[in-house]
């Protein structure tokens, strides 16, 4: 039913709660999976130079080894928990706007089932920001499992 499991990490604990399910799902499916962090975009520290934004949005973060740590301590652990169980993972890091990487990323890969969290976000700030996994479900085709949880 599925060969390529499309897990979506942050390194939080609400994402970590759905890798647990999204391996648990690939060992019983024999699938692929797919650990993908999204730098967004809109949070990219003020701060930041424009040749170093520059620099991001062309996914060129080999200099940037804060960045490269964040984005590899997430997927990392995706790929430590599959590699234990036997599963074959790719690791990817992309930047841009999370949902619509994460639904590119999905048809690009041909990718069978998305697992993803949620903080479960409420009220206004719900209401003004949206959430990754609301983005994603409106504008992708492929299944999304969210997986609920909040952080502490």
């Amino acid at each position: 039913m599925y060969e390529r499991i499309l897990i979506p990490t942050d390194g939080s604990d609400v994402a970590e709660n759905a890798v647990e399910h999204g391996i648990a799902l690939a060992e019983k499916y024999g699938a692929e999976v797919h650990a993908l962090y999204v730098l967004d975009l809109n949070a990219i520290d003020v701060s930041l130079g424009t040749e170093q934004v520059d620099r991001i949005k062309s996914g060129k973060f080999d200099e940037m080894p804060e960045l490269q740590g964040r984005a590899k301590r997430a997927t990392g652990h995706v790929a430590d928990s599959c590699e234990e169980r036997g599963l074959a993972v790719v690791e990817s890091v992309v930047a841009g706007r999370p949902h619509l990487e994460i639904d590119g990323y999905a048809e690009k890969h041909d990718v069978d089932l998305i697992v993803m969290g949620s903080a479960g976000r409420g009220g206004v700030k719900r209401m003004l920001l949206g959430s990754v996994a609301e983005r994603t479900l409106r504008e992708t085709t492929t299944p999304v499992l969210i997986v609920c949880g909040r952080e502490d």
